[in-house]
């Protein structure tokens, strides 16, 4: 059976990728690092669909964590094998970068490309043995595109894993293996909720912050047979922001 890990699944955008992917009928790996609760919700809802869901807990930014969690997880199902993966953890430490401390600069880089780093390398070699290869998809961001004022640590994160989607993407592609990069803008979510929402909707050409169900439709997409010649892109959702 072929599963799908979507990291930092349990809030957000993630929360929305993964009930989007289990609508496909794909089993779902909820990847949380300390929010039980809300995990244990999205599990929940996944089910009352009639879908399948497992919770997995460990941080991507420590390597140890990841690979005993993925190595625990293929011990427990020899047969299986992950064939969807979804890089969406993700944090902000936003400041003025004169004014940044050490401490964000590394945590923000830690999550976003070391995380990406970890889970992908440990799970690229299944998905690069079976006939059917494997989806990648890597949660980006319009500031890794144009760079936004108080995020030089997230706008180097996102743009970093954008240059190694397209990399990675060259590296698999005779194996049947797809990598690509989404790009949101302005959605509505946790992250964004402390943002001057008015002020910034201005700014945006069709007035308003997307739903994360809008970019999990995106993912869907990128995750499914129809998009199995695509690969090494970076799609961008942000309602005509940046183009």
């Amino acid at each position: 059976m072929k599963y799908a890990l979507v990291t930092g699944g349990s809030r957000g955008l993630g929360k929305a990728i993964c009930l989007e992917i289990a609508e496909m009928g794909i089993p779902v790996i909820i990847n949380y690092q300390s929010n039980e609760t809300a995990a244990n919700e999205v599990k929940s809802l996944i089910e009352a669909q009639g879908g399948l869901a497992e919770l997995m807990r460990f941080d991507v930014s420590q390597k140890e964590q990841a690979e005993a969690a993925l190595d625990g997880w293929q011990d427990a199902h020899p047969d299986d094998y992950i064939a969807y993966l979804v890089n969406n953890a993700g944090i902000r430490r936003d400041n003025m970068m004169f004014m940044m401390p050490d401490a964000d600069w590394h945590a923000v880089l830690d999550t976003t490309l070391n995380g990406f780093f970890y889970v992908t390398r440990k799970l690229l070699p299944k998905m690069m043995q079976r006939r059917h290869g494997g989806r990648i998809v890597n949660m980006a961001s319009l500031s890794g595109l144009k760079g936004m004022q108080g995020q030089t640590n997230y706008s180097a994160a996102k743009a970093a894993l954008i240059g190694a989607t397209k990399a990675l993407a060259l590296e698999v592609a005779a194996r049947s293996v797809t990598v690509n990069a989404v790009a949101p803008g302005f959605i509505d979510t946790d992250m964004t909720k402390e943002l001057p929402q008015d002020e910034l909707k201005e700014l945006v050409p069709m007035k308003r912050f997307g739903k994360p169900e809008e970019v999990a439709a995106l993912v869907k997409f990128l995750l499914s047979d129809a998009a199995s010649y695509i690969t090494g892109e970076v799609i961008s959702i942000n309602g005509g922001l940046y183009t």
